[in-house]
């Protein structure tokens, strides 16, 4: 009955645009598994509804994203097609406190299933690599989130923009890319692709065993947001943001 309650404060939050207290200070009861149903209710609800979903995230890779939201592990979520920016324009009046991260999404040319996928697993199944700008938002006020806040509420996701240059992933090597963050043109972040989790198609497996345990696969024609290579900066209407990432070109979003 709780589970159902907290879905559905997230849930009219998300529509409301109004934020609501940590769901770990409402009840310090709540585990990982109640976080992961919390979350699957609101996903089959907006499914009924007609949304689709286009592929899955893994947030919280890096010791930057970590350590800015005092956590210790990785979190997962549903992307949805309403959430592709294709333009790479963000209506800002849709969400509650954006942030942004830079990272690379793969593109699945096969599912991803059976709890024990490995790094080597995830090479054969890409299609391809693409870099990308996930757009953060959480619905719990000031981002006083713990792993179990962010889970329920489908790890915070809020919309995601693709780049146009997409790379085969024998052609590159992944942990050794890089990336700078720019913010109206000024220089604020820098990452490396080992700061996910080492390597991102460690972090996409990491993704496939975890929600394997759930029933949840990877599949075939799904994108994968594999991870931030730095910490996310606020994100406010009238700001442009751009990452460079060596090899795979820039992406660019607008906050309207």
């Amino acid at each position: 009955m709780n589970n159902q309650k907290y879905a559905d404060m997230l849930y009219t939050s998300e529509r409301n645009r109004i934020s609501i207290a940590p769901l770990t200070e409402q009840d310090q009861a709540l585990t990982i598994d109640d976080a992961y149903a919390i979350q699957m209710k609101n996903v089959e609800r907006v499914v009924e509804q007609g949304q689709v979903i286009s592929g899955k995230k893994i947030g919280l890779t890096s010791p930057g994203m970590q350590q800015q939201l005092g956590v210790n592990e990785p979190d997962y979520g549903h992307l949805f097609a309403a959430m592709d920016c294709k333009d790479g324009v963000i209506d800002t009046s849709q969400l509650i406190q954006p942030k942004i991260e830079g990272e690379l999404a793969f593109v699945l040319s096969a599912d991803l299933t059976g709890g024990k996928v490995t790094a080597e697993d995830v090479k054969v199944a890409t299609d391809y690599v693409i870099a990308a700008f996930e757009i953060v938002d959480s619905r719990v006020a000031d981002w006083k989130i713990r792993l179990i806040d962010t889970v329920a509420d489908n790890a915070s996701s809020g919309r995601y923009v693709l780049g146009t240059k997409r790379l085969k992933i024998d052609e590159v090597d992944l942990a050794a890319v890089t990336m700078h963050l720019y913010k109206n043109d000024e220089l604020i972040e820098e990452g490396i692709g080992a700061a996910v989790l080492g390597h991102p198609c460690e972090a996409v497996a990491w993704l496939a065993n975890r929600l394997w345990g759930y029933g949840v696969s990877l599949k075939k024609g799904e994108v994968i947001l594999s991870g931030a290579f730095s910490a996310a900066p606020l994100a406010g209407k009238g700001d442009v943001f751009r990452a460079e990432f060596s090899s795979f070109g820039s992406v660019n979003a607008t906050f309207k």
